[in-house]
């Protein structure tokens, strides 16, 4: 037996409860022992219960509830420990506990006999049980107030369902009267209806006579008809015929007068070579196009030979490779724009930089392609290309690197294609594929 610190030796220790504690005890107990959990050292716990010593005081009264109450109730070492930490924690409680003075007016019944479970004061069984009947008459006069109000409630509810039916009573009796006049009216129109009826019908038979009439007629103009037909056709024969032999007889004097004119080119043709090979004329080897000065392709000159020292960062190279013939220029649109601009939104970076292709196309003549990442988008553009610019979007899943590709790809061999981007793997791909790469900075300067 071991000895309580409020009373005398076993004054509270001895008495027994001999029913389960209340459930609203329970809690405030297992939430005490939580609350001066903390305050052990793990020698001090009871070893069911070391596991959760670092737990916060909120996850040790979820999850080791059941245990901390057992260890509570069957060991008295752990008890006592318990209790001198309630007793630091709320010294007027426990001195009034201890001392066997009655509990405060105000204080809670159930925190009263949680504090007596722990504490074991003499007498503690009876305030556990007064707390017990207590909850449950409070909760006896919670269930009772809340019938009261539930009863309360199915009575109104009761009057609203008579109300709602009796004005549902006299709502569907007034469309009943209606449908009874609906019907009524329903009557004498179908009565009227069937009159029509049978009138339709004799005016029908009388139409079927008069139809038989004007089919017997019909079918005697239509076998005339088809005697007259048959007439014709045989005079269209005749034309026809006649019209073959007019043919023909064309035919045979256009091809007397093909002859005639065959026979005296042929005859011009012989004597032409026949006054060649007399004067012994040589074959024409100079051209009158070959006697101007002028430079001939292939040949460099002055300016060809001083242009060949441009630096890779000159924009002239660039007018230089669209001066080929037949040049396409493939842009590497966004790597252009966030080159030269990157502060501006999308949109406008779009539309200065198609712009400014716009009119180098229209001063160059080249093809030019701008291409523009479809990943960047948020939803379709709609644009209208400027003139001179075919301006493409790669497709889910395809990069505009990837789209560049394909288009240099698609381009005969020998063709000039120019890429513009500075980005180093598409400008060793298109290099691969027989294209020109051009810094993004060089077209920039140039479109400036």
């Amino acid at each position: 037996m071991v000895e309580t610190t409020g009373g005398g030796p076993g004054d509270g220790a001895a008495e027994v409860l001999d029913r389960p504690l209340p459930d609203g005890v329970r809690r405030r107990v297992v939430q005490i022992v939580s609350d001066g959990f903390g305050g052990l050292t793990v020698v001090e716990l009871p070893a069911q219960l070391r596991q959760y010593a670092r737990f916060a005081p909120n996850r040790r009264a979820k999850f080791a509830g059941n245990a901390m109450a057992a260890a509570l109730e069957t060991d008295p070492l752990f008890r006592q420990r318990i209790a001198e930490k309630f007793r630091e924690a709320q010294p007027e409680l426990a001195g009034v506990l201890d001392s066997g003075s009655p509990p405060p007016p105000a204080a809670d019944p159930l925190d009263v006999a949680a504090a007596a479970y722990v504490l074991r004061p003499t007498g503690w069984v009876k305030l556990v049980t007064a707390a017990g009947e207590e909850a449950q008459r409070a909760d006896a006069e919670r269930a009772d107030e809340e019938s009261r109000a539930e009863l309360e409630r199915l009575r109104e509810q009761l009057t609203e369902a008579r109300e709602l039916t009796r004005t549902e009573t006299e709502r569907l009796r007034t469309e009943l009267d209606a449908a009874k006049r609906e019907g009524e009216s329903l009557h004498r129109k179908l009565r009227s209806a069937l009159s029509d009826v049978k009138r339709g019908e004799a005016a029908l038979r009388k139409l079927r006579g008069e139809l038989d009439t004007v089919r017997s007629e019909g079918q005697a103009q239509v076998s005339a008809a088809e005697s007259e037909s048959r007439r014709l056709k045989t005079r269209l024969g005749e034309a026809e015929a006649a019209l073959e032999a007019t043919r023909r007889a064309a035919r045979e004097n256009r091809s007397v007068e093909d002859m005639r004119v065959r026979l005296l080119l042929d005859t011009l043709l012989e004597s032409a070579q026949g006054l060649r090979r007399e004067l012994a004329l040589p074959p024409v080897s100079v051209r009158p196009a070959e006697t101007v000065d002028a430079v001939e392709p292939g040949r460099m000159t002055p300016k060809d030979i001083a242009a060949r020292a441009l630096s890779e960062n000159d924009p002239a190279i660039l007018d230089q490779l669209l001066a080929l013939p037949q040049a396409h220029l493939v842009v590497d649109g966004y790597n252009v724009t966030k080159t030269g601009y990157p502060q501006m939104p999308l949109e406008k970076q779009r539309l200065r930089l198609l712009g400014q292709l716009s009119a180098l196309a229209a001063q160059t003549g080249a093809e030019v392609t701008c291409v523009f990442d479809g990943a960047e988008l948020v939803a379709p553009v709609l644009l209208a290309p400027p003139r001179g610019v075919r301006v493409l979007f790669s497709k889910p899943g395809i990069t505009a690197d990837e789209l560049i590709r394909q288009l240099v790809r698609a381009e005969p061999p020998g063709r000039p294609v120019i890429v513009a981007s500075t980005d180093r793997e598409v400008a060793d791909g298109v290099a691969k594929a027989g294209a020109r790469p051009v810094a993004s900075a060089v077209l920039l300067k140039r479109l400036t």
